[in-house]
C-alpha cells in the first residue's frame, strides 16, 4: 500500500509540474533501491507506453519548417556517428571477445535509439534473450547517467539551446533520456532534441533491414526475422503536421505540448523505479565496458563536431 502511495504521489507532483526530470529519475531509483516498488507492477512497461504518448503530444509544439531545418542540420552528424558507432562496436566487441550479436545490439542501441533499436534489431538477427537483456541493461544504465551529466556539460561549455539539443539527440541513447536532458536545459533545446532524435530513430528501418539480411545470409538458425517501426514516430510526425497546417488550434496545441512534458517527467520516475542494483550487476563488465567506450566516443566526437 505504501509503495502505491509513493507512485501516486510522484505522479501528482510530476503531472503538476512540481518536480524536474532528473529529480523524478532519482526518486524512482531511490525507491527501487529500498524495494518500494508495488508488487506485480512493471514500471518499465508503463514507462515505454507513456513515453510514446508524451512524444506524440510534444509534436504539437513543433512546426514542420522547424522540424525540417533541425533534421537537415543534424543529418550529416547523425549519419557519420551511426556508421562509426556500428563499426566500432563490432571491432571493439571482437577485441573484448564478446559475442558478435551482443556487440551489434549494443552498437545499434548506442547508434540509434537505445532500447527501441535493440528491441527492433534483436529479433532481426535472432539474438537470444540473454544477449538482448545484457545490451538493454548496459544502455539503460548510461541513459540514466546521461540525464544528469549532459546538462552539466552543456552549461560548462555554454552551449546554446539549439546546439545542446542536437548534441543530446545524437549522443544520448534512449528517447526518454534525450528529451529529459533537453527539457532540463530549456524549451528550445527540448524541441530541437526531440525532432533530431526521432529523425535519428528512423534509422531503425534500414539498420534492422540490413541486419536481418546479413543474419539470414550467415546464420543457419530456423525462423524468420521480424522488426517494427515504433508507432510514436508516426504519431509525432502526424501531430507536427496538425500543428503546422491547422494553426487555428494553437491554444489547444500549447496545452497538449505542456501535457507531453509533464507525462515525460512521470515516465522518467517509472524508469528510475526499474533501475535496480540487480539490473546493474546483470549488465556484466565487458558489455558495459563496450557501451561506455562507444558512448564516450559518440559524445566527445559529436560535441567536437558541433563546436568546431
Amino acid at each position: 500500500m505504501l509503495a502505491w502511495f509513493g507512485v501516486v504521489l510522484i505522479a501528482v507532483l510530476a503531472l503538476g509540474g512540481w518536480i524536474s526530470s532528473p529529480l523524478a529519475l532519482l526518486i524512482g531509483f531511490v525507491l527501487a533501491g529500498f524495494g518500494w516498488v508495488p508488487r506485480h507492477f512493471n514500471p518499465a512497461k508503463y514507462a515505454k507506453q507513456l513515453l510514446g504518448v508524451a512524444i506524440v503530444l510534444l509534436g504539437f509544439g513543433i512546426h514542420l519548417d522547424t522540424a525540417l531545418a533541425v533534421t537537415g542540420d543534424a543529418l550529416g552528424l547523425i549519419a557519420v556517428s551511426l556508421v562509426a558507432t556500428l563499426v566500432l562496436a563490432l571491432l571493439i566487441g571482437k577485441a573484448l571477445k564478446l559475442e558478435l550479436s551482443t556487440a551489434h545490439l549494443i552498437g545499434s542501441g548506442t547508434a540509434i535509439c537505445g532500447g527501441s533499436a535493440i528491441a527492433a534489431v534483436g529479433p532481426a538477427i535472432r539474438a537470444r534473450s540473454d544477449q538482448m537483456a545484457l545490451a538493454l541493461a548496459a544502455v539503460f544504465i548510461l541513459n540514466a547517467l546521461a540525464l544528469f551529466i549532459f546538462p552539466l556539460v552543456g552549461h560548462y561549455f555554454a552551449l546554446d539551446q539549439h546546439t545542446f539539443g542536437i548534441w543530446a539527440a545524437v549522443a544520448i541513447h534512449d528517447t526518454s533520456s534525450v528529451v529529459g536532458a533537453a527539457e532540463a536545459y530549456g524549451d528550445e533545446a527540448l524541441v530541437v532534441a526531440t525532432t533530431a532524435k526521432l529523425a535519428r530513430a528512423l534509422w531503425i528501418i534500414p539498420v534492422a533491414f540490413v541486419s536481418a539480411l546479413v543474419a539470414a545470409r550467415f546464420s543457419d538458425k530456423p525462423g524468420q526475422s521480424t522488426w517494427a517501426l515504433p508507432w510514436f514516430i508516426v504519431g509525432f510526425i502526424v501531430t507536427i503536421c496538425i500543428a503546422t497546417f491547422l494553426p487555428q488550434g494553437e491554444a489547444v496545441y500549447d496545452g497538449m505540448f505542456l501535457a507531453g512534458k509533464r507525462i515525460l517527467v512521470f515516465c522518467l520516475f517509472l524508469i528510475g523505479l526499474s533501475l535496480t542494483l540487480k539490473r546493474i550487476r546483470a549488465a556484466g563488465f565487458k558489455p558495459l565496458l563496450l557501451a561506455i567506450i562507444l558512448w564516450l566516443v559518440i559524445a566527445v566526437g559529436s560535441l567536437a563536431w558541433l563546436l568546431i
